[in-house]
């Protein structure tokens, strides 16, 4: 073989190579840049996610802050409503004190009734209502009629 061959096919081969190694730099960097962008993308949808989560934090916050302060104002009402009831009951004995105090003094009142009235009953209220609104089982109202037999 000429040496003009051997040149030739040699710098050809050269050529071959560098183009190889061209073509795998640009695929290369190609590569990179879609990585590039696919991060990108990446931090914009993280971004989007923090907002939102930001968002639906604040919102629960605000439920939050509005439910403690439903139950502030309730508790509120219910001191106010406990501190009706005993202001009441305050006002019911010192009455109670006074028609005993009243008793005492009238002499026509029985002094076996005097003591009865004073007897204090400390049940709660609501069960002197469950007493009082209980039916009676003696009365004429209870006894069964000629007809209804």
């Amino acid at each position: 073989m000429d040496t003009t061959a051997v040149i030739l096919i040699a710098v050809a081969a050269l050529v071959v190579v560098a183009l190889l190694v061209i073509a795998a730099r640009r695929r290369k960097a190609a590569h990179l840049e879609e990585r590039r962008t696919q991060a990108e993308e990446h931090r914009s949808l993280a971004a989007v996610s923090r907002l939102e989560a930001d968002q639906a934090a604040a919102a629960a916050e605000a439920r939050k802050a509005e439910a403690d302060a439903r139950a502030a104002q309730a508790r509120s009402d219910q001191l106010a409503a406990e501190r009706q009831r005993l202001d009441a009951l305050g006002r019911k004995a010192e009455a109670d004190d006074l028609r005993a105090e009243a008793d005492r003094l009238d002499p026509d009142v029985d002094a076996d009734a005097r003591r009865d009235d004073d007897a204090v009953d400390l049940r709660e209220p609501a069960e002197r209502r469950d007493r009082d609104a209980a039916p009676s089982t003696g009365g004429p109202m209870h006894q069964r009629s000629g007809r209804d037999a």
